[in-house]
């Protein structure tokens, strides 16, 4: 699944436009590495956001097209 797109099914980032916009800035690395919005996300990766001066970490636990709003959390754990 692309890296926006999980973003936004997971609900870590709530717009896909938002999700891909903050990759191209460079403020999402996917393993360690700046991702681009069309990255391949696989279980076990680790996500990272920069928001600002924050800096949140999320492990892939599940790639599901589609997640019922209220089970959006079970798709990653926060580090």
């Amino acid at each position: 699944m692309r890296l926006d797109k999980f973003l936004k099914v997971s609900r870590i980032i709530k717009r896909r436009t938002v999700a891909n916009e903050a990759c191209s800035s460079g403020r999402v690395q996917l393993n360690g590495k700046t991702a681009k919005p069309g990255s391949e996300v696989k279980v076990g990766d680790i996500i990272s956001i920069q928001d600002g001066d924050q800096l949140k970490r999320y492990e892939v636990l599940q790639v599901s097209e589609v997640v019922p709003k209220g089970d959006a959390s079970t798709l990653y754990r926060e580090l």
